[in-house]
């Protein structure tokens, strides 16, 4: 709904849920104020109890921010740290941690992987499930690098 999908639903079911993020075109849909410089939108589905609940529970997409401006990857982010964009927010919901925070493959972050291209991928950021979502579309969809 809020994005054009151009792969098959099975290479959906393969990657999500998951600590992968799937770059994709975005519809009109999609509040114009959400990414409003691309016409790409990040799709990504945890694999957690709680965030999937509050998915479920929301009527429509959730705007996350996994890394703030300036931030390395792998930075854990603090509620506090981005006090300066609560008043444009709806809710705040702080879950608390969603891994082993000490790990250092949970700080790499989710895979951010490009599909906006037909037949083709393009990793944004490795992150932390690299080989396995590499691996799939490669060998499982034939998806060249781009």
């Amino acid at each position: 709904r809020y994005c054009h999908v151009n792969v098959p639903d099975e290479l959906l079911r393969d990657l999500l849920p998951g600590p992968v993020t799937l770059v994709l075109q975005r519809s009109d849909e999609l509040n114009k104020d959400l990414n409003p410089f691309t016409p790409l939108v990040g799709v990504r589905v945890p694999d957690h109890p709680f965030l999937r609940d509050v998915a479920r529970a929301c009527p429509g997409p959730l705007a996350l921010q996994p890394q703030l401006p300036g931030q390395h990857p792998g930075c854990v982010a603090l509620l506090q740290e981005f006090q300066d964009l609560w008043p444009q927010l709806s809710l705040i919901i702080d879950g608390g941690p969603t891994g082993d925070t000490q790990s250092p493959e949970c700080r790499l972050g989710s895979t951010v992987v490009d599909l906006s291209v037909s037949g083709k991928f393009s990793i944004i950021r490795p992150g932390c499930a690299l080989t396995p979502t590499v691996e799939i579309l490669r060998q499982k969809y034939g998806l060249e690098p781009e």
